[in-house]
C-alpha cells in the first residue's frame, strides 16, 4: 500500500469503493502525519486523535455496507480555528476569548462535511481573528512553512496550507478576507480558491463584512471542486448566500474537455507596472501563462488598469478589527497581538463617511472589472509578488511597508469585487520556494476558473513544485 497521505480525496474514495484501504487506515496514516507537522511547523491548535478514529471506524462501516453518507465520506478534513466546530472551542488565535463554554454549534461549512461523512483532523491556526497575511498569534505561536520551518506559511489560513502541504490531509477549509486562502496556498505549493461571496454560506457574519469569504485549500482543483460542492449547500443561518450552482462543480469539470481551449486571458504580470514583482515568481508565472496559450487559450497581456484600493480595504479590514474587538475590557486589550491593537485603533477612528468613501470606491472597482470581463474570461496574475520570508514578521526585511497588504497587492482587489480567485502552484523562485498563480474570473464564475486550474493540473503544471521535504 502505497503512501496514503499523499492521495487525493478523489483517489482516497475510490479506495474506499474497492476496499484498498479504509477510512480508518487513512486516518490512522493521516495522525501520524498531522503529528509530525505539528512538530515541523506548528499547523494545529488541536488534533483530534480519539474523535478521528471514531468517525473513521463509523465511515468504514457505512463503507463496508455499500452505503457512504457523501462523496467524502472518511476523507480527513482539517479546518481554521476561525470556523466553529462542534465540541472544540473556536479560540481563533487569541487570548482573549475563553475556552469556557457549550461550543455546540458547527459553522454552515464545517456541518456540511459532518453531513457528508467527512472525518475531523483537527483545527489549524490563523492570526488573532485572521487580521494579517502571516500565521502568528499570541496564544498559538507562529507557523512554518513546510519547505523552510523559518519562514512563514503565509496566512491567515497558514496551519491548513501547511496541514495540507505536509499530508495531514487532503482537505481543508479556510477563510479569506483579503488573501487569506491564497496567500499560504502560494508559499506551500498547493491549490486554494476564494468562491464568489455568498456561495459558501457563513455564520456567524464575520465582523469584516462582506469582504470574507469561506473556502478550500486542498491538494489540487478536482479535490476543491468537490469539497465545494459539499459546502455550497444551503444553509438558513446566512441570509445572504447564493445557492448552490446548478449542476454542480465535479460536473462541470466532467463537462469542460476542452479545458481552457477559446477562453480569452488577460495577462496582467505587475497590475501596469505598480507591483515590483520578484524576477524567479515573474518566470515562474509566465511558464504558467505559457502553458494556458499551449493549451488553447487566447493570451492577450493586458491590465485591468484600476488604481491600488488599498486605503479602502484599510478602512473596511480596520474597521472589521475595531468591531471585534469592542466589547473587549482593557485586560483582554492588553492580550491582543501588538500590530492587530495598531490597526484596531486606526480602524475606530474612522468614521462612517469615510467607510462610505471606502464603499464607493470599491463599488466603482466591481463596476471596472464587471466590464473588463465583458472582454476576457479570465485576469492571471502572480499570486504573489514574492515567495515566503523569514517567521514571525508581518513584512519582509527591508520592506517600505508598514502593513501586510504591501507584499499582496494581487489579493485583496478581488475581495473588494467579491470575484472568485484562485492559486495554483506553478513553479518555485529563490531557495527552491514555492510560487503561485493567480485565476481571477467574473462574479459567479466559480466553476469557471475551477475548470482552468484544473486543466492546469492535468496539464503538470503543479509537478513543477517538488513535494516539501518530509
Amino acid at each position: 500500500m502505497s503512501d496514503l497521505t499523499s492521495r487525493t480525496a478523489a483517489q482516497l474514495t475510490a479506495g474506499y469503493q474497492t476496499g484498498e484501504f479504509s477510512p480508518t487506515d487513512v486516518v490512522h496514516a493521516v495522525l501520524e502525519r498531522a503529528v509530525e507537522a505539528q512538530a515541523r511547523v506548528n499547523a494545529f491548535v488541536r488534533i483530534d486523535g480519539d474523535g478521528a478514529l471514531d468517525e473513521a471506524a463509523e465511515s468504514t462501516e457505512r463503507w463496508r455496507r455499500g452505503t457512504p453518507a457523501g462523496p467524502l465520506d472518511g476523507v480527513p478534513v482539517t479546518v481554521k480555528d476561525m470556523l466553529l466546530t462542534r465540541g472544540v472551542p473556536t479560540l481563533k488565535g487569541s487570548l482573549a476569548l475563553s475556552e469556557d463554554g457549550a461550543w455546540v454549534e458547527d459553522a454552515p461549512s464545517v456541518a456540511r462535511l459532518r453531513e457528508q461523512g467527512a472525518v475531523f483532523v483537527g483545527k489549524t491556526t490563523t492570526p488573532e481573528f485572521g487580521w494579517k497575511g502571516t500565521t502568528d498569534s499570541p496564544r498559538h505561536g507562529a507557523t512554518g512553512n513546510p519547505y523552510d520551518a523559518q519562514r512563514t506559511a503565509g496566512g491567515s489560513s497558514g496551519g491548513s496550507a501547511a496541514a495540507v502541504a505536509l499530508g495531514a490531509g487532503p482537505l481543508s477549509l479556510g477563510t479569506d478576507g483579503g488573501g487569506s486562502v491564497r496567500i499560504p496556498a502560494a508559499f506551500c505549493g498547493v491549490f486554494a480558491m476564494k468562491p464568489t461571496y455568498g456561495r459558501v454560506p457563513i455564520h456567524p457574519a464575520s465582523p469584516f463584512g462582506t469582504l470574507a469569504h469561506v473556502g478550500p485549500i486542498t491538494r489540487d482543483a478536482a479535490d476543491a471542486a468537490a469539497l465545494m460542492d459539499a459546502v455550497t449547500a444551503p444553509d438558513p443561518r446566512d441570509w445572504s448566500q447564493l445557492g448552490p450552482v446548478e449542476g454542480g462543480f465535479r460536473t462541470a469539470l466532467a463537462e469542460g474537455a476542452d479545458g481552457v481551449r477559446g477562453l480569452r486571458i488577460a495577462y496582467s504580470p505587475d497590475l501596469g507596472g505598480r507591483v515590483a514583482v520578484d524576477p524567479a515568481v515573474e518566470e515562474a508565472v509566465r511558464g504558467a501563462v505559457a502553458l494556458l496559450a499551449e493549451l488553447g487559450a487566447e493570451v492577450s497581456e493586458e491590465d485591468p488598469d484600476f488604481a491600488d484600493p488599498v486605503e479602502s480595504f484599510h478602512t473596511m479590514w480596520f474597521s472589521g478589527t475595531a468591531r471585534v474587538t469592542q466589547p473587549f475590557t482593557p485586560e483582554q486589550l492588553d492580550l491582543l497581538d501588538p500590530g492587530l491593537r495598531e490597526v484596531r485603533d486606526e480602524g475606530a477612528r474612522a468614521s462612517a463617511l469615510d467607510y462610505l468613501a471606502a464603499v464607493d470606491e470599491r463599488m466603482a472597482l466591481g463596476t471596472r472589472m464587471g466590464l473588463f470581463h465583458q472582454r476576457y474570461d479570465l485576469l492571471v496574475t502572480p499570486t504573489l509578488p514574492i515567495t515566503a520570508f523569514e517567521l514571525g514578521a508581518e513584512v519582509p526585511a527591508g520592506s517600505p511597508h508598514d502593513r501586510w497588504t504591501g507584499w499582496t497587492p494581487f489579493t485583496y482587489p478581488f475581495n473588494m469585487t467579491q470575484q472568485p480567485a484562485a492559486s495554483v502552484p506553478c513553479g518555485v523562485g529563490d531557495g527552491g520556494m514555492p510560487v503561485g498563480v493567480q485565476l481571477v474570473g467574473a462574479r459567479h464564475q466559480d466553476a469557471l476558473v475551477l475548470r482552468a486550474a484544473h486543466a492546469l493540473y492535468e496539464a503538470g503544471l503543479a509537478s513543477r513544485v517538488p513535494a516539501p521535504p518530509l
